[in-house]
């Protein structure tokens, strides 16, 4: 069985290629540079470069000289992602894909293809740059795809009928759509992959509460109870730990999901853990990767 593991449990890294979205800050940057320091090669694809060029310059002021390069990306566009994937291409390697950027509850807007904003941000733009990428993925044995969820799935549904927000708008009810659309999308990617006998294992995970810029746009009695609240949250250091226990563990099995051990799933080290009954709805799962392909355009060769 998993023991509880943390950054300390990463195993060398030498000879990775790791890509992860969003990682200029919170999370992804925890991640870049602990994945880094164990000596992988970090991609950290996002939309600014200055952004990334200080987090870069951050991780080498702790790491000393470590492989880290930023590569332009806007989930929101899907050409950005489709140039994305070309310049990922060059790479000689991918191990792992880590899809970690996210939006959460912003004002309602649409992305440059016309998609409400989260769900095009957190589900269908990692699921185009997915599926650009599972050729390039499939050539190195043993790689993984890693998509961020959150606890916030759990009220999470999927809404067919209305998928843009057209008729109505909540911004915390899409984002716990877009994070049940990670689950679901995982889960099928890993149905995927077996049945068509590649060498990529599809995983799930989330950060439990950690304290991050994702929730900016939150309301401001639920920023200011986060901020009373902090020291029971997770640090975003710790939040990365299940992200790079999907990534690194030698005990990650494909399929599976993996978050924080402690106080239900909000913080501690991470551990194997179940997501809802509706996330592990094969059906849905099905019907939402095929209006992914018609939406996004991409339709991943398996």
């Amino acid at each position: 069985m998993m023991r509880r593991f943390t950054e300390k449990n990463i195993p060398d890294q030498s000879g990775s290629t790791i890509v992860i979205t969003g990682a200029n800050t919170g999370l992804g940057y925890e991640a870049a540079r602990a994945l880094s320091a164990r000596g992988a090669r970090v991609l950290i694809a996002c939309r600014s470069q200055k952004k990334a060029e200080d987090a870069i310059a951050k991780i080498e002021a702790q790491n000393g000289t470590v492989d880290i390069s930023y590569v332009p990306l806007d989930l929101g566009d899907l050409s950005s992602v489709k140039q994305c994937a070309r310049q990922l291409q060059t790479e000689d390697r991918i191990d792992v894909l880590i899809n970690n950027a996210g939006i959460m509850v912003p004002p309602y807007e649409l992305t440059k293809d016309g998609f409400e904003s989260q769900f095009g941000v957190n589900h269908l733009g990692p699921f185009a740059l997915t599926g650009l990428l599972l050729e390039k993925l499939a050539k190195t044995p043993s790689s993984r795809v890693v998509n961020t969820s959150s606890l916030a799935h759990n009220t999470g549904r999927i809404r067919f009928k209305d998928i843009s927000a057209e008729q109505h708008y909540s911004a915390s009810a899409r984002y716990s759509m877009s994070k049940l659309a990670n689950l679901l999308f995982s889960y099928e990617l890993q149905r995927r992959l077996e049945a068509a006998n590649l060498p990529v294992v599809s995983v799930a995970c989330h950060p439990g509460i950690a304290s991050t810029e994702l929730s900016r746009h939150m309301p401001r009695v639920l920023s200011k109870a986060t901020e009373l609240l902090q020291p029971l949250l997770n640090t975003a250091a710790a939040g990365a730990w299940p992200t790079l226990c999907a990534a690194t563990s030698a005990e990650v099995v494909g399929g599976a999901y993996y978050g924080p051990a402690h106080r239900f799933e909000t913080a501690g080290p991470a551990k194997r853990v179940r997501s809802n009954r509706a996330s592990r709805d094969a059906a849905v799962a099905a019907r939402l990767w095929k209006l992914s392909v018609d939406m996004t355009g991409v339709n991943p060769s398996i």
